[in-house]
């Protein structure tokens, strides 16, 4: 009888064995499409979208100071381009935010002037805390520091600032290289069409305007 039930006993262990493979086959299937969400979820998409309106945001608070302190025609014209464009360019983010279910600034409103480590020394209580890890969440699902994304300078910096004109050249340069770090990020790994087009805009049209103003910090 002992002989009989062998037969049984090596059925059940290759089955046991199948089973194994199945499941590790079909655990393993799904980490592909994990790639662009980070451990908390938040998507590549969502997280570009979130950083990049409060950016464009002090962008244009920066340029609205140099169109009534810009000393040459060429800032004050850079000025009045990143205005209109920025300003038309956040409003197309927040609908896109809306549809994908991001919330709008919430990683960066009110962080602006601040180094990275002014926002490490905040309180740990209250929507600071909650923003300071929400835009540190969104830093490293771009694959980017938070410093890196070119939102840690100082408004105060500006307004008064002489000369004027290459105190902003000064600013909006490494303002302008972090959004084409984030915007980078969304083409590489993003997956919303819509963000991806005006990512290749933001970096195209932010390259050109970064060359203009290495030229003029030379004259």
């Amino acid at each position: 009888m002992k002989i009989l039930r062998k037969p049984k006993t090596l059925l059940a262990l290759l089955a046991l064995v199948a089973l194994t493979a199945l499941v590790s086959a079909c655990g393993g299937g799904g980490s592909s499409s994990e790639s662009s969400t980070s451990s908390s979820g938040r998507t590549v998409d969502q997280a570009f979208v979130a950083e990049m309106i409060p950016h464009h945001e002090l962008a244009v608070e920066m340029a609205e100071v140099a169109q009534k302190e810009g000393q040459h025609p060429q800032i004050t014209q850079l000025a009045n381009n990143i205005v209109e464009s920025q300003s038309a360019e956040i409003e197309e983010m927040k609908a896109i935010a809306e549809e994908i279910g991001a919330t709008a600034g919430a990683g960066g409103s009110g962080m602006e002037g601040m180094s990275e480590e002014g926002m490490e020394g905040m309180s740990e209580e209250g929507s600071g805390h909650e923003e300071n890890t929400s835009q540190s969440e969104d830093a490293k699902v771009l694959g980017m520091s938070m410093d890196s994304m070119g939102m840690s300078m100082q408004m105060s910096s500006l307004e008064g600032a002489k000369p004027f004109d290459r105190t902003f050249i000064d600013m909006m340069v490494p303002h302008h290289q972090g959004a084409i770090r984030m915007a980078d990020a969304e083409v590489e790994m993003g997956e919303n069409s819509e963000l991806k087009d005006l990512a290749k805009r933001i970096v195209a049209a932010q390259t050109k305007e970064i060359e203009e103003m290495n030229e003029w910090r030379e004259d």
